[in-house]
């Protein structure tokens, strides 16, 4: 639940664009900029001059790329993630077993755990790290679509890239796009839906409202990594049936 929460958090802070938005150039100062922010903007810009000054078709490159890149970081999340599901039920029998909140038994829990996770070879921090990684280079590219002043200029299909959809039609798709992929997230365990039900609803409306607000560019940069991640999750269910029927086999 606390991961689905850092991802509303997340989204909600990047479509609010709830940091400094002056134009990113080679003179930005900072660790920030310089190294992350401005990398992003010269290959936005060096993808535009391909395309003929096309910034949406270079929008929907670079995301695809930055995308394609990390699939490693999130297979290796998953799997973590299907690592510690198997786990599950012997982790609540120790928990049953040392349920007592005394520091002598809480110390006794986390050593029979710890055992548990290495006679199964998992690591129960490596399900954090991709995570970790990820945020970063996701806001940059975000970022670096803010603040790329010839992105402003040109225009996409129905669009100004910056301005705001005049139409609504980018936030609609941004909202459905993330409502989707949430849904058919592998990670979301069966019991866990109860509790994901109102998450399943509040992001996609979060989503929109900050979609709406925002140029062109942006929400175009949403609905490709939302479609991204429901290709994404499809490909991982597949992989999550397959496991189950061979341990079932």
């Amino acid at each position: 639940m606390k991961k689905w929460v850092l991802v509303l958090l997340g989204a909600v802070l990047l479509l609010s664009g709830c940091n400094r938005n002056e134009p990113i150039n080679e003179h930005s100062q900072g660790i920030w900029n310089h190294y992350f922010v401005y990398p992003m903007s010269k290959l936005l810009l060096t993808l535009g001059h391909w395309f003929g000054d096309n910034y949406g078709i270079a929008i929907i490159v670079l995301t695809l790329i930055v995308r394609f890149c990390l699939l490693p970081l999130i297979l290796k999340q998953f799997r973590a993630s299907l690592a510690m599901q198997k786990l599950r039920p012997e982790l609540l029998k120790l928990q049953e077993k040392y349920k007592s909140k005394d520091p002598e038994t809480q110390r006794k829990l986390q050593q029979e755990m710890m055992q548990l996770y290495q006679k199964h070879g998992v690591n129960p921090a490596s399900g954090c790290l991709p995570v970790l990684i990820q945020m970063p280079i996701f806001m940059a590219l975000y970022y670096a679509i803010s603040r790329t002043q010839e992105i402003k200029t040109h225009s996409f299909l129905w669009v100004e890239l910056g301005h705001r959809d005049p139409y609504f039609i980018l936030p609609v798709l941004a909202a459905l796009t993330t409502f989707i992929s949430l849904r058919l997230s592998p990670s979301m365990a069966e019991e866990q839906m109860p509790q994901m039900a109102m998450m399943l609803y509040i992001m996609p409306v979060m989503i929109f409202i900050g979609a709406s607000s925002v140029p062109s560019a942006l929400s175009l940069y949403w609905v490709v990594g939302g479609c991204f991640s429901i290709i994404q999750s499809l490909i991982l269910r597949s992989q999550l049936k397959a496991a189950k029927a061979a341990e079932n086999s």
